[in-house]
């Protein structure tokens, strides 16, 4: 017998194909463990709601679930371009990062998640264990970088807050990664059709 949550939300969406509950359905699928449901769920909400972020995100998490790394990727830097700060999204790319080898990239999502959840255990030890997953792949050191420079009329105490310059770091890289996402993207379309 299924889950009496799963069976009310399949109902409403019955009743009402244009409900939004189909997002919470994904999710309910997905967490009792019926990912190519949640996906199905989700994809044909999202025909209906392309901007539901929350249902993208779940769709996410469960293409990684299944496998379809590549696929999540997609949807979750979807989401991540039109809310920077959604931590399930930040997580779920880091995940699937990580999954596909792409070590230095993951640690960059998880960082940025531990910036906006930095009293969260699970993400500090999985940041911890990537940055030794890294050290281990690559012994030698990064080359240094040149500090910024500062305006002289900020250069009276222009220091960052202590959390804000522990952040820093893990934002440039976001930076970095963005500025690669989209030059990849003019790549692929030319310099006459920018992306969307």
């Amino acid at each position: 017998m299924d889950n009496p949550r799963i069976e009310d939300l399949k109902r409403r969406i019955q009743k009402d194909p244009a409900s939004i509950a189909f997002a919470q359905l994904g999710e309910e699928l997905r967490r009792a463990g019926r990912s190519r449901e949640a996906i199905e769920t989700c994809r044909a909400g999202l025909k209906r709601h392309p901007g539901y972020l929350s249902a993208r995100v779940t769709l996410g998490r469960a293409l990684l679930e299944v496998g379809q790394a590549e696929e999540a990727e997609h949807e979750l830097k979807e989401v991540l371009r039109l809310a920077p700060e959604n931590l399930a999204a930040l997580r779920g790319l880091a995940e699937a990062l990580h999954r596909r080898g792409d070590l230095a990239s993951a640690l960059a999502y998880y960082e940025i998640a531990v910036a906006l959840a930095p009293r969260d255990p699970d993400l500090q030890q999985t940041v911890a264990a990537l940055r030794g997953e890294l050290q281990r792949a690559s012994p030698s050191p990064p080359e240094p970088r040149p500090a910024p420079s500062v305006a002289p009329s900020r250069a009276v105490d222009a220091s960052p807050p202590v959390e804000a310059q522990a952040a820093l770091p893990a934002l440039e890289r976001w930076l970095s990664l963005i500025v690669a996402d989209r030059d990849e993207r003019q790549a692929a379309h030319g310099p006459e059709h920018p992306p969307v």
